[in-house]
């Protein structure tokens, strides 16, 4: 599933492709896409595309859509829509498609804000990262991808983070001191943004709306690398299955 940085991606590659045309048209192939009642679409003109956590945020002149991508769902523009379309925005000049293979992804309209998230990763300071972490009584890997911790934060990047700040994924939250959780809100931050500058993650489906890969899982360090050194020690990569999540760390360099 995109998380943070491939959600800023696709939302940086489509902003100057869309914002500012007019919704002519909205067809919903795939029925199943749409989560709650949507309004008559057409005539609407998209204002400013934005990330939202790791969902994309289509703000209209009334209400916005927001874009959940699942774990294979691509926004992409000027697309010849196929099998896998469940969603088409005919724009003044622009097509907008949405594909999604299994069918996980979902387009929700809002008439006002969702706050059912948690900060942003990227805008928390260190100060309410720490007062969070004491706040919670739960192991520091399955906290991180709660997205009402913070939202945008997923399997990958959780792993990545955890890894640079020398955290073991079944630490307790709350028992991290104020060093350690110090670096883990620098690693976080550190982290997400060189994903970002390098357009993201592309393990698996994610491309951005020009079609495009990103190329941040060359650097990945121990992300899927179970059985490879660790690139700090030497030490095999493990892999274990934490709420119900595969997760990977050095058992060396994180304690």
């Amino acid at each position: 599933m995109p998380e943070l940085p491939e959600a800023e991606t696709i939302a940086r590659s489509l902003a100057p492709l869309v914002e500012g045309r007019r919704i002519l048209n909205a067809e919903f192939p795939g029925r199943r896409v749409l989560r709650g009642p949507m309004p008559e679409l057409a005539g609407r003109v998209i204002r400013a595309v934005e990330r939202h956590g790791k969902r994309i945020l289509l703000t209209l002149d009334e209400g916005a859509l927001l874009v959940s991508l699942g774990m294979t769902g691509a926004l992409l523009v000027d697309t010849v829509p196929g099998a896998y379309t469940r969603a088409v925005l005919t724009l003044e000049g622009r097509l907008l498609v949405f594909d999604d293979i299994r069918q996980f992804g979902n387009i929700r309209y809002l008439a006002e804000g969702d706050d059912s998230l948690g900060p942003d990763p990227l805008e928390i300071n260190v100060a309410e990262f720490l007062a969070r972490l004491r706040e919670r009584r739960t192991r520091i890997k399955p906290l991180l991808l709660n997205q009402a911790f913070l939202r945008g934060i997923g399997n990958i990047y959780a792993d990545e983070a955890l890894h640079r700040a020398g955290i073991h994924p079944q630490r307790a939250a709350a028992s991290l001191s104020r060093a350690r959780a110090e670096r883990l809100h620098a690693a976080i931050v550190e982290l997400l943004r060189e994903a970002i500058a390098h357009r993201g993650s592309s393990v698996s489906d994610y491309v951005d709306a020009k079609g495009e890969r990103g190329g941040f899982q060359l650097l990945h360090r121990v992300y899927r690398k179970q059985g490879q050194p660790c690139p700090a020690c030497g030490t095999p990569i493990r892999r274990i299955v934490l709420a119900q999540r595969g997760t990977h760390f050095c058992p060396q360099c994180q304690r």
